[in-house]
């Protein structure tokens, strides 16, 4: 341990001294993560790709179901129903984008408000992901259209059409309004309850027909605002964290090069020290560079662990764990250091890319959310995002810690399967 305890020493004095690395490993993601955070931290523009939508019934009468069927027929949309709770907990943890609720007594107040300016309109609640804008935006649009539909085939001819129009009628007449629309309006409720359902008939007023329906939209997380600021903190923090797991591992491909393995041996040094503390030093930077980031991201952007503190650790320590697993697996499939460097560094891209951590994995297509959930940076950035602005409890953390470990014990097993003490 007294060796262990030296070369731990060493590799910590290494990396405090060498600038480069503080620039690389502590500003160089938090200005990247800050860009980001101001950049998209708004709402943003671009396509969406295809949404998955809750939709909660509340009412299940007649427009409601057609409401429901049409939006089935969309191919930007994924529908899934389901009740109230289920949707609001599946929109809070990340697994919905927005779910649409329809409230009871929906269909008959919509249709009722038709054709009346000064009756309050229904409240169609729109649950959504503050980091899904562009998805809330799309569905949004399409309930507009969907939900007018719905209404307007009811009104003029479902199953309470002439109720609906006898209402309208009397409302006109009791008014005594004898404004022009309202002429017409009342000319063309009449002509359509005659004719129940004359669509050539429809398109006659003009005035007289409004939305009638609103949209009460709320974003489900602990802090709604900060939501992209956190994530990209998130996912620059992984980033650079497995940078850093790339510098240890080169780091040890050095010094077999340069012929320092077998002076350890000699000492003797056992491969446990070795390795060893070259893990635990690669481990507790990663966890410094976690602690400094989202300092920084809570004194600058108030973004804040409001989730469990616990979780956030264990997801933070399971990152630190497989950074340290991921740099031993580099040195010992790596030949040389400078053919191993620009392969690492590939890799390392490639999995924060598809991990979410440039992009945001709700903006990928749904294949290729799918298809990343086998990515330990992808739980890695999921994990942090819960336990911060998500606003989750610990259990949202365990499968992330559990997958995040999972891969580190891969790294690891392959590193001592491939450990070569001496250079080709």
């Amino acid at each position: 341990m007294t060796v262990f305890a030296a070369l731990f020493r060493k590799d910590m004095l290494l990396f405090l001294r060498d600038r480069r690395s503080l620039v690389m490993s502590f500003i160089a993601p938090i200005l990247m993560a800050s860009f980001f955070g101001y950049v998209f931290g708004g709402p943003g523009g671009g396509e969406a790709s295809k949404v998955n939508v809750g939709l909660v019934d509340l009412d299940g009468g007649a427009v409601a179901q057609a409401i429901a069927k049409k939006l089935g027929t969309e191919k930007n949309l994924e529908l899934e129903p389901m009740d109230r709770p289920a949707a609001e907990v599946a929109v809070k943890r990340g697994k919905l984008s927005v779910a649409a609720v329809i409230p009871a007594g929906f269909g008959d107040a919509a249709a009722r408000t038709l054709f009346r300016r000064d009756e309050k309109k229904p409240a169609m609640e729109i649950l959504y992901d503050p980091s899904a804008r562009i998805e809330r935006q799309v569905v949004e649009g399409l309930l507009t259209g969907r939900v007018m539909e719905a209404v307007t085939e009811e009104a003029f001819s479902g199953t309470a059409s002439t109720r609906l129009l006898d209402e309208a009628i009397a409302d006109l007449d009791k008014a005594n309004e004898r404004a022009p629309w309202s002429l017409n309006l009342r000319a063309l409720l009449r002509d359509v309850k005659g004719l129940n359902g004359n669509l050539e008939q429809r398109q006659g007023s003009r005035g007289g027909l409004t939305v009638p329906f609103t949209m009460d939209s709320k974003a489900v997380a602990a802090r709604p605002a900060e939501n992209m600021t956190g994530h990209y903190f998130s996912g620059m923090g992984v980033q650079f964290i497995l940078f850093l797991g790339i510098e240890a591992g080169v780091a040890l491909l050095l010094q077999r090069q340069r012929g320092l393995w077998k002076r350890f041996r000699s000492a003797p040094v056992t491969r446990f020290a070795m390795l060893g503390s070259r893990a635990a030093s690669a481990a507790l930077c990663s966890l410094l560079i976690i602690a400094v980031m989202f300092s920084v991201a809570r004194m600058v952007f108030g973004v804040r662990i409001d989730g469990s503190f616990l979780g956030f650790a264990l997801v933070a320590l399971a990152i630190a764990l497989m950074t340290a697993g991921y740099g031993l697996c580099i040195a010992s499939l790596g030949k040389t250091p400078e053919a191993t460097r620009p392969i690492a560094t590939l890799a390392t891209l490639l999995l924060v890319m598809l991990g979410g951590s440039w992009i945001p994995a709700f903006l990928f297509p749904r294949w290729l959310q799918n298809a990343t959930l086998v990515m330990p940076t992808r739980w890695a950035v999921d994990g942090l995002d819960a336990m911060t602005w998500r606003g989750l409890g610990v259990d949202a953390a365990l499968p992330a810690v559990a997958v995040i470990l999972a891969w580190g014990m891969v790294f690891v097993a392959v590193a001592l399967f491939r450990f070569r003490w001496e250079s080709d």
